[in-house]
């Protein structure tokens, strides 16, 4: 295994565990925030190779030390940032849909740069899984019939596809779990769940925590199962199609802005409303961006050591 990308290799825990953090933390924000990739957060802060061979190697029972810690670190850091501020960012899509959904736009379009950037020089089969994954994306995103309803009907099995379309995106740059979540019609009723948590700890309610249990079991169940297929998928596919695989996931990046166009209103809106969308896009692609090059630098730094 190359070492760049196994946590076991010359670099220790002190050299990964700051990214670690930072990764998870956006990687949970990701997964309640529709159009932001968790595994373009992974890629950003640079820890993105050393985190899909640690779940690989996992899943597969190879357990060893640092593997183990990094994924305990990363899972803690987006559970907590998932608990913390779950609610507020779903009244945030809800009540500023318009805002919001620029902002998406802007943090979604900040990863093209990273995947063309992993392609380098773009072939055919990079451009022929770059118009299947927009395909696929543009598809999910036409057959969404609207805003998901705070009722809309869950059950275990669409709770559990919820669960792996939630580890789609901490595996997969440029897949938002979130987004999927929405065209699944499970975004609302999940981080309901999750504020029910948070409020049954608080008023020491058993019941609302059996409720909201009943939620998240599937939906962890399906994070599991998804985790442990797509990591080794993923694993498989960039080390024989590399280039194909690459050109799938600028597809889906570029695809997901499909769903996420804020202007679905037939009312234009007022010029400042356009202004201020206009102007968080750009604040949105300059800061994923701005943390890809970051992140890659490190990675490629700490590659070398």
């Amino acid at each position: 295994m190359n070492t760049a990308v196994d946590p076991s290799g010359s670099d220790g825990i002190a050299s990964w565990a700051p990214r670690a953090v930072a990764g998870g933390v956006l990687m949970g924000l990701a997964n309640v925030v529709p159009g932001i990739s968790g595994g373009t957060m992974l890629l950003a802060v640079g820890i993105y190779p050393r985190f899909i061979e640690a779940v690989a190697d996992t899943t597969r029972l190879r357990l060893r030390l640092q593997p183990l810690l990094l994924l305990a670190t990363v899972a803690v850091a987006g559970g907590l940032a998932i608990l913390l501020l779950a609610g507020v960012l779903r009244d945030l899509v809800v009540h500023q849909r318009l805002i919001m959904y620029s902002a998406f736009i802007g943090l979604t379009l900040g990863g093209v740069p990273l995947v063309w950037r992993l392609a380098e020089p773009a072939g055919r089969s990079f451009w022929a899984g770059a118009a299947g994954g927009f395909a696929a994306m543009a598809g999910l995103a036409v057959l969404q019939s609207g805003p998901t309803e705070a009722g809309a009907a869950s059950g275990p099995f669409l709770l559990a596809v919820a669960g792996a379309a939630g580890a789609a995106a901490m595996i997969l740059p440029g897949v938002s779990g979130a987004y999927l979540l929405l065209v699944l019609g499970q975004y609302e009723p999940i981080l309901g769940a999750i504020d029910q948590v948070l409020e049954g700890l608080g008023d020491l309610n058993v019941r609302a925590l059996f409720e909201a249990a009943g939620v998240l079991l599937p939906v962890l169940v399906g994070i599991a199962v998804g985790a442990t297929v797509i990591s080794n998928a993923v694993r498989l596919a960039l080390r024989r199609f590399r280039q194909a695989t690459l050109g799938v996931l600028m597809g889906l990046l570029l695809g997901a802005v499909v769903g996420l166009w804020p202007f679905e209103d037939p009312a234009s809106p007022a010029p400042l409303q356009a202004a201020s969308a206009l102007g968080l896009a750009g604040a949105g692609f300059v800061l994923t961006w701005s943390i890809s090059r970051f992140g890659t630098t490190r990675a490629h730094r700490s590659g070398q050591q």
